[in-house]
């Protein structure tokens, strides 16, 4: 991969940046216009993320961040850890980003704002002469532990592909990243109450308050989150192209919620919360695009674990401060069968090799499952459950044995893996493109529930 950008490149990319800066500065004619900002600020990080890739790749392979391709034939020598480039291009996005959602505050709070209604009412312990302006210090302080969250977690990131953390020390590394996040939550919001279904009704009330539980689940969905997308791994472009499907459905969430009826009068009561999401998500998606340009096969750059780290904590921060952390999940439903197939190996139930991306043939050029090896033959209660999966109509997985009937190899338990053993041997574009696909497609099911299935369950939707 060339270090400069083609002369087609940068023209492309000057008039695309040039016309997102004029939109920039459009916004500023009306009352700020975040969204638009939004969209803007997006194209402008697209542009910087995909130039400054081709600029510091040579830099990183010169720093020993690099890594081989172990699915090619020559198994070129590729720079690694380009998602922290993905990362800080975001996290100065967002800075930069600051005070667009806060135009119209900002403007009301100065003299000459021209808006003497927003204030608030004279408290007799303040001095006269003292007016103090409606500006909203809880978005704001949401605002900033997201970002707080999103550098700590980018920091530790960063470290672990550095280090090469070990997998028992760097599983609770997003639970620290998200403690200034969990905290404003507590300060400025601090519902621990779950709506109980309507079945449950007669038991549990309507409301079931968790009180600590409830901040132990948030926790663990921001331990899951980033954890989940980097296990999903191990061929070109996987990370980026399920985290780009996930925030693209995550962003169709948004436009559903925020949707009201036409004779609806008042505004969306979870308006704030899901343009927050939005604020997020359309500058993370600009980034990732960029980055997925050069990570689909047949990969220019790896992503690193800093990139897995990175986007699923931008999950779990829109999630749970966009207080949609249930659906959040929907959306992950491929990363939760993921790990929950992962699970014997992962616990050491079954031998789990550091690494379990598929095989590559370099006979037939194609991906075929990995198989783990047995040194001792398995006891009989995991012999039975394995040659159960294996002889299922469809297996779940594929096993070895040797004369004796003993299992001397299985398929390790990823759904990569798992894949290969339904559709059988594929290039590697073709096993990222099945699941992609299936990210979409489960995604899209999963908001068919919520959106249109909600009622069946809970007495209200989010809309009525």
């Amino acid at each position: 991969m060339s270090n400069d950008l083609s002369r087609a490149e940068t023209l492309s990319l000057s008039v695309f940046s040039i016309a997102c800066l004029a939109v920039l500065a459009n916004t500023f004619q009306g009352n700020g216009e975040p969204l638009i900002a939004s969209l803007a600020f997006s194209g402008i990080a697209f542009s910087f993320t995909y130039s400054l890739i081709r600029w510091l790749a040579q830099t990183f392979i010169g720093a020993g961040l690099k890594g081989r391709d172990m699915s090619k034939l020559r198994k070129p020598e590729l720079p690694e850890t380009m998602g922290a480039v993905c990362a800080v291009v975001y996290l100065l996005t967002l800075i930069t980003f600051i005070p667009f959602p806060f135009y119209q505050d900002i403007v009301a709070a100065t003299s000459g704002g021209g808006n003497r209604d927003v204030i608030v009412e004279r408290q007799p312990s303040l001095a006269d002469g003292r007016v103090l302006h409606r500006f909203p210090h809880s978005k704001l302080a949401s605002y900033l532990s997201a970002l707080l969250s999103l550098q700590s977690v980018v920091i530790l990131g960063i470290a672990d592909d550095l280090f090469d953390i070990r997998w028992r020390h760097k599983l609770f590394i997003p639970a620290f990243a998200a403690i200034p996040m969990l905290v404003v939550y507590f300060v400025d919001y601090g519902v621990t109450n779950v709506v109980v279904p309507v079945q449950l009704e007669p038991y549990l009330g309507t409301l079931l308050d968790l009180g600590w539980i409830y901040y132990a689940y948030m926790a663990c969905v921001a331990i899951f989150c980033p954890n989940s997308i980097n296990i999903l791994a191990g061929i070109n472009g996987i990370e980026v192209s399920q985290s780009i499907v996930i925030a693209v459905l995550l962003l169709l969430n948004d436009i559903l919620s925020l949707y009201t009826a036409p004779a609806s009068p008042s505004p969306h009561p979870a308006t704030d919360p899901h343009l927050f999401s939005i604020y997020l998500l359309l500058p993370f998606i600009g980034v990732s695009t960029a980055l997925w340009w050069h990570n689909w096969y047949p990969a220019k750059v790896f992503v690193g674990d800093t990139y897995c780290y990175f986007a699923g904590m931008v999950f779990a921060i829109v999630g749970i401060l966009g207080h949609f952390s249930k659906t959040l999940l929907l959306t992950f439903i491929p990363q939760i069968i993921n790990f929950l197939y992962s699970s014997p190996q992962l616990f050491r139930v079954m031998p789990c090799p550091r690494h379990r991306l598929p095989h590559f043939n370099s006979r037939t050029g194609l991906l075929e499952p990995s198989m783990t090896e047995w040194q001792h033959p398995p006891n009989r209660v995991v012999t039975g459950a394995l040659k159960l999966l294996a002889s299922l109509p469809v297996p779940l997985v594929a096993i070895r044995e040797n004369d004796k009937g003993a299992i001397t190899q299985s398929s390790n338990l990823t759904l990569l893996n798992l894949w290969l053993v339904w559709f059988g041997p594929m290039k590697e574009d073709r096993l990222a493109v099945g699941i992609t696909g299936a990210q979409m497609v489960v995604g899209i099911m999963g908001l068919f529930v919520r959106h249109k299935l909600a009622l069946l369950v809970f007495r209200q939707d989010n809309r009525r």
